[in-house]
């Protein structure tokens, strides 16, 4: 089936949403870590924007998603393998919680930044490692 034909039973969201999917199937662990790290700072990012726009509901759902994310990093840490480096990311994925929280009670850009400044080199070092 050719593009335009997929396009035409499918929604462009629907599209999206199946190439995600796919994506997700065919990638990596590091590649996922990586989409992961890239989602915090999308979903960090997009709720900047949205206060900057005093758009309070898409700050919050953005932030969830954010949050979302953060734990679900935490909760597959192995800290049999190598305990220091998960008590390491345990304590930023605590601060990144922390700081998201505090962005979304105050209305906080700063602490939006600070959570995409932490993430930004653990996303960029894993997509470079997935290479």
């Amino acid at each position: 089936m050719n593009v335009s034909a997929l396009n035409a039973i499918m929604s462009p969201s629907a599209a999206a949403s199946r190439y995600r999917g796919v994506q997700v199937a065919t990638a990596s662990p590091a590649q996922i870590v990586a989409m992961l790290y890239g989602g915090i700072v999308r979903f960090a990012t997009e709720a900047g924007e949205a206060m900057g726009r005093n758009d309070r509901a898409r700050v919050g759902d953005r932030i969830g998603r954010a949050m979302a994310i953060v734990d679900e990093l935490a909760s597959t840490l192995d800290g049999t393998q190598a305990p220091e480096l998960a008590n390491n990311l345990i304590s930023l994925y605590d601060f990144c919680k922390r700081r998201l929280l505090e962005a979304n009670l105050k209305q906080d850009r700063t602490a939006i930044d600070d959570v995409v400044a932490a993430i930004t080199p653990l996303k960029e070092a894993f997509a470079e490692l997935a290479k």
